[in-house]
């Protein structure tokens, strides 16, 4: 399987697709439409090339995504709004104050939750476990329960469920692409909903590298020990981001075993899509990646062919169909 290098995110009914520096959002309109916006966006590693080096790279981009993140979800939530409302340039100024305070609160809170809460946590085993390693190993355990436990809470909730279809149909686009099927919803539908380049790969490569630094990096010091795990957590992501990116290039067995647990976590985050779904996301990879010249390309010319030759056999049946409908 070649990587066809796109990735994506599910939204509020929609899904955003991302090539290279393109990304375009296609979202499910209460009236049924499918509205697709298509704009560019520049991470930090490309516009400062100092940044793009391996475990450095991972702090920026992880920061781009959530950044991009808040842009496309303030988009698809626009569309279900109970009451539309024109904004001046004074008010789109506030709501984005608004909004990047929000995110910057929500860090804080994520930071104390999964990175913080855990070690005070793993104190009340210190009477009866000796061990620094172990106290490591059991602090790195309650920060896995804590994210596995965070995941199920919100799978819970109707919107968040609908999000983890989108989720699903999202990565059933990539997978079909990169095993050389005709982009259609059929193929997509029989696609893997599971991708090693997943976000929440990512999320427990962070957690499992940072339960071997727990493990290894033992301070006594309270306050100096929560400062640590907050001042380890861009190195950790940068780590955690060239496993993942390391996995979603290699099929070597190794790879795939590392890769097995976030694949497994990825039933909780994904769920099978509905046809008009997996239709939003087929919108939006094709607004941004010209799946056809990618399959000439890695499967070869022959396969290409076929693909258009099926592809005007298909046509010329809609069309035969459509003109015995109007008769």
């Amino acid at each position: 399987m070649k990587s066809s290098g796109i990735g994506g995110q599910a939204v509020i009914e929609g899904v955003m697709m991302q090539n290279q520096d393109q990304y375009a959002v296609a979202v499910r309109k209460p009236d049924g439409e499918i509205e697709v916006a298509k704009d560019t966006w520049q991470s930090f590693t490309k516009k400062h090339k100092a940044l793009n080096i391996p475990f450095v790279r991972g702090i920026f981009n992880f920061v781009d995504s959530m950044r991009l993140g808040m842009r496309i979800l303030t988009f698809s939530a626009s569309f279900y709004e109970e009451e539309e409302q024109e904004k001046d340039e004074k008010a789109e100024k506030k709501e984005s104050v608004i909004m990047s305070i929000t995110m910057v609160v929500a860090v804080i809170l994520a930071l104390g939750i999964f990175f913080v809460l855990p070690m005070f946590l793993s104190g009340l085993f210190r009477s009866f476990v000796s061990s620094r390693a172990l106290m490591g190993f059991i602090e790195g355990l309650i920060r896995l329960a804590i994210f596995i436990g965070y995941v199920l809470l919100i799978s819970l909730m109707k919107d968040i469920r609908r999000v983890f279809m989108y989720h699903g149909a999202e990565h059933k686009c990539i997978n079909c692409v990169e095993h050389g099927l005709d982009l259609t919803v059929e193929n997509v539908r029989k696609s893997s909903k599971q991708h090693k380049r997943c976000g929440t790969s990512f999320l427990l490569f962070v957690v499992f590298v940072s339960i071997l630094f727990s493990m290894v990096i033992q301070i006594d010091t309270v306050w100096l020990k929560a400062l640590l795990r907050i001042l380890l957590i861009p190195v950790i992501a940068g780590i955690s981001y060239e496993i993942l990116k390391l996995a979603g290039r290699s099929d070597n067995w190794l790879i795939n075993l590392i890769s097995k647990p976030g694949l497994l976590l990825q039933r909780l985050t994904t769920r099978e899509p509905e046809d008009d779904m997996i239709e939003v996301a087929i919108c939006s990879v094709e607004a941004v990646f010209d799946w056809r010249k990618y399959e000439a390309e890695a499967f070869g010319r022959k396969f290409s062919e076929e693909s258009a030759v099926n592809q005007t056999v298909s046509e010329g049946k809609a069309a035969a169909e459509a003109g015995e409908s109007e008769s």
